[in-house]
């Protein structure tokens, strides 16, 4: 979304319900740094990201055992190991489907 240009900040959380696939909830709080409506946010997130958790274990490549080498230096925001949670390549995609 940031690298989309939909809003400078965002937080997104899903809830999920034991036994049901896709989520129960999903928010978008952009701090007020929003370009377009938080609720076309949310339905564009929905449209172009598969939430179900198989759908996620598999994005993520969180079946490879890549644990050695997130733990150390963290896992959030590193340039020097290739993380698929640091991609954003649906980037466009969320943008011209925005209309930005």
């Amino acid at each position: 979304m940031v690298a989309a240009g939909l809003a400078q900040r965002a937080e997104v959380q899903v809830a999920y319900a034991i036994g049901v696939a896709r989520p129960v909830s999903l928010l978008v709080d952009t701090f007020g740094t929003e370009r377009v409506s938080r609720s076309m946010i949310e339905k564009l997130v929905a449209e172009h990201f598969d939430l179900r958790p198989a759908a996620f274990r598999s994005y993520l490549g969180l079946h490879a055992p890549i644990y050695s080498a997130t733990s150390a230096y963290g896992h959030f925001g590193r340039t020097d190991v290739d993380l698929p949670w640091e991609r954003t390549d649906r980037a466009d995609a969320l943008r011209q489907a925005a209309g930005l």
